[in-house]
């Protein structure tokens, strides 16, 4: 009697890819092709850890569950070739990743997940704790988050007494290098929170975090609204790419 095959859960789980199992017998080799260059990396990344994997080869892993019936080899390669490095192409925009050939919606949306987690867990190091004590995690979550957006962005961090995090708010986009800014909107926003401290954090798109007499003024008119409610603003930070500024290291608040 011919034995049935049975197919492998865990298999079956990954992409699409499964592995039949016969009876009495052990799993077959994993099949040619692009099905075959999954199970391979697959193993290293569950027996070696992601460190054993190339840049190129963790994209392919990503895109593996969104795209189970392509070989996502060369859309990876594709992705390092626009973006540069694992690290710009998840935080790339989503318009820009859906320029990639193959890449679509489903693409698209794994990566941007990946980029969420990765913020989400950055800032999970910040919150709750004294933000100035920690001042180089908050750097960290600031230059993931900010430093390969196109367009500029005005974030606000909301701080209590104690100086810790209570939240992390985007207060406007603007375009390359202007973000319009409304000091009675940043304030009344700080206390529909009870906020006690303010940090003002933008970016600059292209990568000089020098500050412009628009940022200077804006800063001191956000600092005089606040200070008549008792709201201190400890400092602004300009985000650029691969350096940022202190408006108060440097002398300007």
């Amino acid at each position: 009697m011919a034995r049935k095959p049975q197919f492998s859960e865990a298999g079956a789980s990954f992409g699409g890819l499964f592995t039949p199992v016969l009876d009495g017998a052990g799993p077959e080799p994993p099949p040619p092709g692009h099905l075959g260059h999954r199970a391979r990396m697959r193993t290293r990344l569950l027996t070696a850890g992601p460190d054993s994997l190339l840049d190129h080869e963790m994209l392919e892993m990503l895109l593996f569950q969104a795209l189970p019936r392509r070989d996502t080899k060369p859309i990876a390669r594709a992705l390092l070739a626009r973006f540069g490095s694992f690290a710009n192409a998840i935080a790339a925009p989503a318009r820009e990743l859906q320029q990639v050939e193959g890449m679509g919606e489903a693409g698209t949306a794994a990566l941007k997940t990946v980029h969420g987690a990765a913020l989400r867990m950055m800032r999970a190091e910040v919150k709750d704790q004294p933000v100035l004590n920690n001042w180089d995690r908050l750097i960290s979550y600031l230059s993931a988050a900010l430093a390969r957006e196109s367009i500029e962005q005005f974030r606000l961090l909301f701080l209590d007494s104690k100086n810790r995090l209570i939240a992390d708010e985007a207060q406007a986009r603007g375009t390359v290098n202007h973000t319009p800014v409304y000091p009675r909107e940043v304030v009344k926003r700080a206390l529909e929170l009870q906020a006690t401290a303010l940090i003002l954090v933008h970016n600059h798109p292209s990568g000089d975090p020098t500050p412009s007499r628009a940022d200077i003024e804006m800063t001191q008119e956000v600092k005089a609204a606040a200070a008549v409610l008792g709201i201190a603003v400890h400092d602004h930070l300009i985000v650029g790419n691969g350096r940022h500024l202190s408006f108060r290291r440097e002398g300007l608040l």
